[in-house]
């Protein structure tokens, strides 16, 4: 299991190092003033393939380490890592992890306070337009605060 465990922890983080460059990207376009959608919507797509083949990783090496007798979840991963000599792989894989799901999360508050400005200005926007609507007449409605220069 050794070979196989230490290849499975390289393809990983292989594949952790990749989402986290994708990760840092995208927090850097969400965090210029004009978001390039595009470019935002190429990366989405690219985390989530990139997700897909954790995930299959990971269920492999779950796979593999219960087929080899050692308890489910992080105590037997831990374990079999000792076993086959892929402690320190085995952490760093994990210390990885805890990265991407970082950026994930500071990600998710980003595109939060975007979105939260964006209904802000269209409020004001949509109220702006309320106050300046015309009449059944073709004549602009009365708008509160504005000069009235028809006197």
């Amino acid at each position: 299991m050794s070979t196989s465990l230490a290849k499975l922890l390289q393809e990983q983080q292989h594949r952790l190092e990749t989402l986290i460059e994708l990760l840092e990207r995208e927090r850097h376009l969400l965090a210029d003033a004009e978001i390039d959608g595009q470019t935002l919507a190429d990366i989405a797509q690219l985390k989530r393939a990139r997700l897909e083949e954790l995930e299959a990783t990971e269920t492999l090496r779950q796979r593999i380490q219960t087929r080899l007798g050692y308890a489910a979840g992080i105590t037997g991963a831990r374990d079999a890592a000792e076993d086959a000599n892929c402690l320190a792989a085995w952490e760093q894989t994990l210390e990885r992890t805890r990265e991407a799901e970082r950026l994930n999360g500071t990600n998710g508050q980003l595109i939060q306070l975007r979105m939260s400005q964006n209904q802000r200005l269209l409020d004001f926007i949509h109220d702006a337009a309320e106050k300046t609507l015309y009449g059944a007449s073709g004549q602009v409605g009365a708008q509160s605060g504005r000069l009235n220069t028809s006197v």
